[in-house]
């Protein structure tokens, strides 16, 4: 199985693992990805007429946007309408010999079509479902539509994102859905370690991953500080209330640095590069409590450092010093970045995004895991691209079969 996944000389980790993903958006893509990045064969089923709508997102020109072709990548393109029993029955088909079924529909969706966790198991008792959703499967909310954006207010993160004087922020990725998506895979796999290691489960084998979960999860001590303190933490824009020094500073040449000077260590080191001896031998700034209360001072000794002087001598001086920085990146300095590039975090692949093929950088794979280094074998397939192929191969459908399937199909 998943033959033409084999790397020669690197034995990928999920290699022979048969993944059905069963969602469209993020969430539930972003999981399959991370499957796919690592060698399991990943089948992604798709609705008739346009695919998943993230075909279509941030999309300028041409028939598919750079954002399903970095979530698709590594998958298998199959067209089918589940809402047909022509449809399900082929999914039930796929289902029966895959691993892992990652979905991201509200709940009952796919109890409603016939294709619940109860069915799927009768057909494969050894398949692990994970189930990403809103609000979950449970509780007095599951009914509830939920995107990232609905997840991410609900479970604090909006709140407390953005500056104080203005509506809540957001960060300009969906990180309810990629944060929801990795802590289904974390439970796929350990679900997979337990059968590995001989537990038997009676039963459908659920992972229940709701999106406001994963990011309430990311939120710390935001409630306890609540109950302990009496805290209810507020906007405040790039900086981290009580964590001083620590946010962006402008360069004299224009650009941005971040510095993270906020441990007692590295906050006596920043004030030496800086050349304030006289702060890094003040005692009384040795405590976080002591530097946020004079969180004014020190980020103006700060601000007038970095502005003196250009971004690539303040991040030159700092890392000499052991102080955490980095510069503020866009998209032309990550793709362009020799550490990016030594990392292989970016990779060229040839695309046709309009017409002609071509040459686009895309993320690489994470993590790294030496001698068993996950790989883009090709970006986001074109709509319907492998139904021929899966439904044939797979599910054991003949040409009349397929037809009547998917009539889109030429065979």
């Amino acid at each position: 199985m998943t033959e033409n996944l084999r790397i020669e000389g690197n034995t990928l980790p999920l290699e022979g693992i048969r993944v059905l993903e069963l969602g469209s958006f993020i969430a539930a893509p972003f999981a399959a990805r991370l499957f796919g990045d690592f060698g399991a064969e990943v089948i992604k089923i798709e609705r008739p007429n346009g695919g998943d709508e993230l075909r279509d997102w941030r999309k300028t020109r041409g028939a598919t946007s750079m954002l399903f072709r970095t979530l698709g990548r590594n998958k298998k393109s199959v067209v089918l309408d589940l809402r047909t029993d022509e449809g399900r029955e082929a999914v039930k088909k796929i289902a029966a010999q895959c691993d892992v079924v990652i979905e991201n529909f509200r709940p009952g969706t796919l109890e409603k079509w016939g294709l619940g966790p109860d069915v799927l198991t009768e057909l494969n008792p050894e398949i692990v479902m994970v189930r990403i959703s809103g609000y979950g499967q449970t509780g007095p909310y599951k009914d509830r539509a939920g995107f990232g954006s609905s997840a991410e207010s609900f479970a604090g993160l909006r709140y407390i994102t953005g500056e104080p004087d203005r509506p809540a922020g957001r960060a300009a990725a969906s990180m309810g859905d990629t944060v929801a998506g990795l802590y289904g895979v974390i439970g796929a796999l350990m679900l997979m370690l337990q059968k590995a290691k001989g537990v038997r489960h009676t039963g459908p084998q659920t992972v229940d991953v709701a999106l406001y979960e994963g990011v309430f999860s990311l939120l710390e001590s935001l409630v306890p500080d609540y109950d302990a303190y009496g805290m209810v933490r507020k906007r405040t824009g790039g900086a981290l209330p009580g964590v001083v020094p620590t946010g962006s500073y402008l360069c004299g040449d224009g650009l941005e640095v971040v510095i993270g000077g906020n441990s007692n260590s590295v906050f006596v080191r920043l004030m030496k590069a800086m050349g304030r001896g006289d702060l890094a031998a003040d005692e009384s700034l040795l405590t976080t409590e002591a530097r946020g209360s004079r969180e004014e001072e020190l980020n103006g000794a700060i601000s007038a450092w970095t502005g003196s002087r250009t971004l690539t001598e303040v991040l030159d001086l700092l890392d000499a010093a052991g102080v955490p920085a980095g510069p503020v990146y866009d998209a032309p300095s990550i793709a362009e970045d020799k550490h990016y590039l030594a990392r292989d975090m970016i990779q060229t692949h040839e695309v046709v995004v309009d017409q002609e093929p071509e040459l686009i950088r895309f993320p690489g794979v994470v993590p790294k895991i030496p001698g068993h280094e996950g790989r883009v074998q090709w970006v986001g397939p074109d709509l319907g691209e492998h139904t021929e192929e899966v439904l044939r191969d797979l599910a054991g459908l003949g040409p009349d079969e397929i037809a009547r399937t998917n009539p889109k199909v030429a065979l």
